[in-house]
């Protein structure tokens, strides 16, 4: 159950570091961050993956230590105490998995406009 709870953090450390060091190049349709918003054009598309790569990164650092500390509790419990938590553990970080599509959508929308065109900075 640890392997499999530890999975969507690792998941998300490695795609998050990918997404900052090597994102995918080209606007497509099969792979990378994909919204409305992202794909209006290349810098919305750059900026999206550098947002949410950082983004990722950073919870999937958070979350794998986090996804221990449950099962911790239910060492040696029944396997129904150890599957049920570790169910809770997995449902958590998908949540916030899916959750940061939030954040980036809003950096983009605070960063561009409705076309895709860079919003100019305050004074």
């Amino acid at each position: 159950m640890l392997c499999a709870d530890l999975l969507i953090p690792g998941v998300m450390i490695g795609v998050g570091r990918m997404f900052l060091k090597n994102p995918p190049k080209r606007i497509n349709a099969s792979f990378g961050y994909r919204t409305a918003m992202s794909m209006k054009n290349q810098d919305t598309w750059d900026f999206a993956h550098q947002y949410c790569g950082r983004l990722w990164y950073r919870c999937g650092l958070v979350m794998l230590p986090l996804s221990v500390v449950p099962l911790l509790f239910v060492l040696g419990r029944d396997i129904g105490a150890i599957g049920n938590t570790g169910l809770i553990v997995a449902g958590a970080q998908l949540a916030v998995m899916l959750g940061t599509v939030f954040p980036v959508e809003r950096a983009l929308k605070r960063t561009f406009d409705e076309r895709g065109r860079r919003r100019e900075a305050p004074m």
